[in-house]
């Protein structure tokens, strides 16, 4: 079941970056940023009264000349229409209601997703309340007065929110067939892939009902069963701009990885793994989906005997957060290797949804103790009383010891190792969660 998204919208300098930050900032649950993202935070995972969202910000460059406001405002409703569960749309109170607030209220009523209207800046009912009626007359429901700067009103203003998302997720749990969200930079063959695959397996395409206009989701079915492929270049952008083409890719692939089971990562092996890459990467690693590197144009690279061995290597080097990932060499333009995707995706979702039973996961345990000492720290050396799988998509295991503070990273890293020695898990993250447990209560 994939997260909502909520989207905030507005004007330059009404505050979104701000409420931005507060709420992912004020959300527990919010994860650190994701390898190789830049410093400039578009989205985070949040978390209000125990419901799960992706909040992203919109807000790409400021213009520099107030006659390309309203089209940057455009760009930023339509970014928020093609990708949003849920539209925050903020305003000024200060300023008051203007021309281009009204311009995209119109565009956001007729996209009929659910919208929140956040009058901010105000920081004392007295003063302001009257002033939040005005902006009534954009016909999109009832103003939520909040100050961002302040931090009042927001818990109100959340409330609000999540009582638009879709709490029935029986019609989508009915779907079982396998998401891929095929991803990666502009023009590095993500479509082409997806018209090959389809081309060669004689399947109509056909858009499924409830999806975007930015990812065209495509059923295709190969030896009899269907997989469900997430194009995420199925809109371009007016644009130029290339900070507002990255910014749009991230997004796209944020709300494309979100849906999807597995991720394919669609490298160009003419132009090699770039930062970018190990950005979109990032996004499917920090949400714990199953993750195919898939090589494109292996047909134009002059190659020896080596050369797959040394290409993968450099790609590793780039990615070193996720070395369980699969790779695949292929060409969208002649179809070698192509089949093969079929088998890895069935082989990763068979390591995603892979349990291990307790009993063989403490021996592993163990023997891995027994192998290399636990650290200690002041005398007091770390012990691990028990470790059991809680859960799948990703596999999850808890770990119990006697004090969290050292289990060092490296260590949870080795019990990784010598789990995936063990089962392979190949294609999927695994998850440890730290408990801590006295050693009375063993």
């Amino acid at each position: 079941m994939s997260k909502p998204i909520v989207a905030i919208v507005g004007r330059p300098n009404v505050g979104k970056s701000t409420l931005f930050n507060v709420i992912a900032g004020d959300t527990i649950s919010i994860v650190k940023d994701t390898p190789g993202v830049t410093r400039d935070r578009i989205y985070a995972d949040c978390n209000w009264l125990d419901i799960n969202f992706t909040l992203i910000d919109t807000g790409g460059i400021e213009p520099d000349v107030n006659d390309v406001i309203l089209s940057q405002m455009r760009e930023q409703a339509e970014i928020a229409i093609a990708t949003a569960d849920v539209i925050i749309f903020i305003v000024d109170v200060r300023q008051g209601l203007v021309d281009s607030d009204s311009k995209v209220a119109d565009m956001l009523r007729k996209s009929r997703k659910p919208v929140v209207l956040a009058v901010n800046k105000v920081d004392s009912i007295a003063k302001f309340g009257n002033d939040i009626y005005e902006f009534y007359h954009l016909g999109i429901g009832d103003p939520q007065p909040v100050s961002a700067a302040s931090r009042l009103g927001i818990g109100d203003l959340l409330d609000e929110v999540v009582k638009h998302f879709d709490r029935d997720p029986e019609v989508e749990e009915e779907d079982d067939r396998p998401r891929i969200a095929v991803v990666g930079k502009p023009n590095v063959g993500k479509s082409s892939i997806i018209n090959k695959l389809l081309g060669e397996n004689r399947v109509i395409v056909s858009n499924i009902a409830g999806t975007t206009r930015d990812a065209v989701d495509t059923e295709i079915v190969h030896n009899g069963a269907s997989y469900v492929f997430i194009d995420t270049a199925g809109l371009r952008r007016k644009s130029k701009i290339k900070e507002d083409l990255e910014r749009y890719s991230i997004i796209r692939t944020v709300t494309a990885v979100e849906r999807a089971d597995v991720v394919v990562i669609v490298i160009d092996a003419v132009e090699g793994v770039t930062e970018q890459d190990a950005k979109i990467a990032g996004i499917a690693h920090e949400r714990g989906k199953g993750i195919i590197v898939a090589v494109n144009k292996w047909d134009a690279i002059e190659k020896t005997d080596k050369t797959i061995y040394e290409y993968t290597r450099k790609i590793k080097d780039t990615l070193s957060f996720m070395p369980y990932a699969e790779f695949i060499f292929i060409s969208a333009a002649t179809g070698q290797r192509l089949p093969r995707l079929f088998d890895m995706i069935d082989a990763v979702r068979e390591n995603q949804n892979m349990r291990v039973a307790t009993g063989v996961l403490n021996e592993i345990m163990t023997e891995a103790v027994a192998m290399q000492q636990p650290p200690s720290d002041k005398g007091k050396r770390l012990k691990i009383y028990y470790m059991t799988q809680v859960s799948v998509k990703p596999p999850t295991f808890v770990v119990f010891v006697n004090d969290k503070e050292l289990m060092h990273f490296s260590y949870t890293r080795y019990l990784e190792n010598q789990i995936r020695n063990a089962f392979g898990f190949r294609g999927t993250s695994l998850k440890f969660i730290i408990r801590e447990r006295k050693a009375k209560e063993q």
